[in-house]
């Protein structure tokens, strides 16, 4: 009896080991309230699954990935998540309060709610340009503030793998060494390309209803300029606002030009999209896309960018609100467009 007790322990022990064995998928499900889509992205460079999203906002899925980082992207805002195979995530979160409301619990939760608050806290040192205005030594403290900050805030967080955590001290080094080059970008800008100077030149740009424009054939007129270009998601993402604004304010004193930086092997792909979006306002092309004069005297390393310029040719703001934004629309109020 002793001997066949033993065989049954050890078939049960081996049996329970078979269903400890680790899961090679991620299992993610959740709740999204108020919803954009009705279905969920999850991405990177090398993977993309899409989710469906019931009509209660629930959903579940699996996904067989390699260890890494992921967008989480609802159809209007992403979310940065952490996956391995052997996750079980729920996720819940509501769109009209996205970054501040998404929230993690099962396998994996750690990192990603340390993701999501690390989110946060980038969103709100990049939303607020005051500390680009600080005197350089002052400018440096704030920086290893913020660095500290990021340290604190990943080893208060448990239970994060190794691989994670040097990849995310990575990551704050670069931000550290990131962060002053952007302040001499934004100093340039308050200084050489302040209010009141007068605005860097595009001269003869190709016009998508033919011809040529100059900055210089708009003056008497407030223009804001949209750099973009066909393949920059974000860029696209403002269409509908900038189209929006361009009827609303079609018969004030004001022009919105659209520069393509798009490469010149790329131009008929810029009139395709001209043609299939409907843009309006004033279309042109760069001569020589990120190398033209006016994109370098911008000092412009990102896309979109969007300028002010008064009806005298010289600068609003170099730098100034996307369509999208409540903000634009004060500053258009503010000088009374």
């Amino acid at each position: 009896m002793r001997k066949l007790l033993l065989i049954l322990t050890t078939a049960l022990f081996i049996v329970s080991c078979e269903n400890e064995a680790p899961k090679d998928y991620v299992t993610l499900q959740g709740t999204v309230t108020n919803q954009n889509s009705d279905s969920i992205i999850v991405a990177n460079r090398n993977f993309k699954k899409k989710i469906m999203v019931n009509e209660d906002g629930t959903f579940s899925d699996t996904l067989k990935v390699e260890p890494g980082n992921y967008v989480f992207f609802d159809g209007s805002e992403q979310a940065s998540l952490y996956l391995e195979n052997g996750y079980d995530l729920n996720v819940t979160l509501d769109t009209k309060e996205f970054d501040e409301t998404i929230k993690f619990e099962g396998e994996g939760a750690d990192a990603n709610n340390y993701l999501a608050q690390k989110a946060l806290m980038q969103e709100r040192i990049f939303e607020d340009d005051s500390m680009f205005t600080l005197e350089k030594e002052e400018f440096d403290a704030k920086v290893n503030e913020i660095h500290g900050e990021f340290t604190n805030l990943l080893n208060s967080t448990q239970n994060l793998d190794s691989t994670f955590v040097a990849q995310q001290t990575r990551q704050f080094d670069g931000l550290k060494q990131f962060l002053p080059k952007m302040y001499e970008e934004k100093q340039y800008l308050l200084t050489v390309l302040g209010e009141g100077k007068p605005s860097p030149k595009f001269e003869n740009y190709e016009n998508y209803n033919g011809g040529t424009t100059s900055l210089d054939d708009l003056k008497g007129k407030y223009v804001y300029v949209d750099v973009w270009a066909t393949w920059c998601a974000p860029c696209k993402a403002e269409i509908p606002y900038l189209k929006e604004l361009e009827e609303e304010y079609r018969d004030k004193n004001i022009e919105f030009v659209s520069i393509s930086v798009d490469k010149a092997k790329d131009h008929e792909t810029w009139k395709n999209m001209v043609a299939e979006k409907e843009l309006k306002g004033v279309q042109l092309f760069a001569e020589n896309d990120w190398n033209s004069q006016f994109v370098k005297d911008y000092k412009i390393n990102g896309i979109p960018r969007f300028i002010l310029i008064d009806p005298d040719g010289n600068i609003i703001t170099p730098d100034a609100p996307r369509p999208s934004s409540e903000k634009l629309i004060e500053l258009f109020n503010e000088y009374e467009i």
